[in-house]
Protein backbone atom coordinates (compact mmCIF):
# COMPACT_ATOMS: atom_id res chain seq x y z
CA UNK A 1 0.00 0.00 0.00
CA UNK A 2 2.86 2.24 0.32
CA UNK A 3 3.29 2.55 -3.37
CA UNK A 4 0.23 3.44 -4.21
CA UNK A 5 -0.04 6.54 -1.46
CA UNK A 6 3.47 7.19 -2.62
CA UNK A 7 2.04 7.49 -6.68
CA UNK A 8 -1.06 9.15 -4.68
CA UNK A 9 1.26 11.85 -2.88
CA UNK A 10 3.07 12.47 -6.59
CA UNK A 11 -0.02 12.98 -8.28
CA UNK A 12 -1.18 15.42 -5.50
CA UNK A 13 1.89 17.24 -5.44
CA UNK A 14 1.65 17.83 -9.20
CA UNK A 15 -2.03 18.45 -9.33
CA UNK A 16 -3.34 19.05 -5.78
CA UNK A 17 -2.75 23.15 -5.75
CA UNK A 18 -2.33 22.77 -2.03
CA UNK A 19 -1.00 26.11 -0.46
CA UNK A 20 1.01 24.49 1.82
CA UNK A 21 1.80 21.45 -0.12
CA UNK A 22 0.92 17.57 0.59
CA UNK A 23 4.91 17.01 2.46
CA UNK A 24 3.21 18.88 5.42
CA UNK A 25 0.00 16.16 5.55
CA UNK A 26 -0.23 12.89 7.37
CA UNK A 27 -1.97 10.34 5.40
CA UNK A 28 -5.02 11.01 7.41
CA UNK A 29 -5.44 15.10 7.12
CA UNK A 30 -8.17 16.15 5.43
CA UNK A 31 -7.37 17.38 1.87
CA UNK A 32 -10.04 19.93 1.38
CA UNK A 33 -9.61 21.72 4.71
CA UNK A 34 -5.63 22.04 3.56
CA UNK A 35 -7.29 23.63 0.66
CA UNK A 36 -8.53 21.35 -2.13
CA UNK A 37 -10.73 23.01 -4.11
CA UNK A 38 -13.51 20.79 -6.23
CA UNK A 39 -11.79 21.57 -9.27
CA UNK A 40 -8.13 20.15 -8.23
CA UNK A 41 -10.33 16.92 -7.07
CA UNK A 42 -11.68 16.16 -10.61
CA UNK A 43 -7.82 16.48 -11.73
CA UNK A 44 -6.47 14.21 -9.04
CA UNK A 45 -9.22 12.06 -10.38
CA UNK A 46 -8.13 12.08 -13.68
CA UNK A 47 -4.86 11.92 -13.12
CA UNK A 48 -4.98 8.91 -10.72
CA UNK A 49 -6.77 7.32 -13.47
CA UNK A 50 -3.82 7.02 -15.82
CA UNK A 51 -1.41 6.62 -13.13
CA UNK A 52 -3.04 3.64 -11.66
CA UNK A 53 -4.84 2.53 -15.05
CA UNK A 54 -8.60 2.56 -13.62
CA UNK A 55 -11.79 4.19 -14.18
CA UNK A 56 -13.39 5.62 -11.03
CA UNK A 57 -16.79 4.34 -10.41
CA UNK A 58 -19.67 6.87 -10.27
CA UNK A 59 -20.53 5.82 -6.75
CA UNK A 60 -16.70 6.51 -5.66
CA UNK A 61 -16.66 10.16 -7.45
CA UNK A 62 -17.46 12.16 -3.99
CA UNK A 63 -15.98 14.20 -1.62
CA UNK A 64 -15.43 11.44 1.00
CA UNK A 65 -13.37 9.65 -1.79
CA UNK A 66 -10.94 12.47 -2.29
CA UNK A 67 -10.43 13.29 1.60
CA UNK A 68 -7.63 12.12 2.12
CA UNK A 69 -4.48 10.54 1.25
CA UNK A 70 -5.75 7.31 3.24
CA UNK A 71 -9.21 7.66 1.59
CA UNK A 72 -7.60 7.99 -1.96
CA UNK A 73 -5.89 4.84 -1.13
CA UNK A 74 -8.52 2.66 -0.06
CA UNK A 75 -10.36 3.59 -2.97
CA UNK A 76 -7.65 2.83 -5.38
CA UNK A 77 -7.22 -0.54 -3.77
CA UNK A 78 -10.77 -1.68 -3.84
CA UNK A 79 -11.23 -0.67 -7.56
CA UNK A 80 -7.51 -2.36 -8.40
CA UNK A 81 -8.61 -5.55 -6.36
CA UNK A 82 -11.95 -5.81 -8.07
CA UNK A 83 -10.23 -5.26 -11.64
CA UNK A 84 -7.94 -7.91 -10.86
CA UNK A 85 -11.10 -10.13 -9.43
CA UNK A 86 -13.02 -9.28 -12.62
CA UNK A 87 -9.80 -10.97 -14.89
Amino acid sequence: MSDVKSKIREVLAARGGLPGGIESLSDQSDLYAAGLSSFASVQIMLALEEAFDLEFPDSLLNRKTFQSVDAIAAAVQGILSGAQAAE
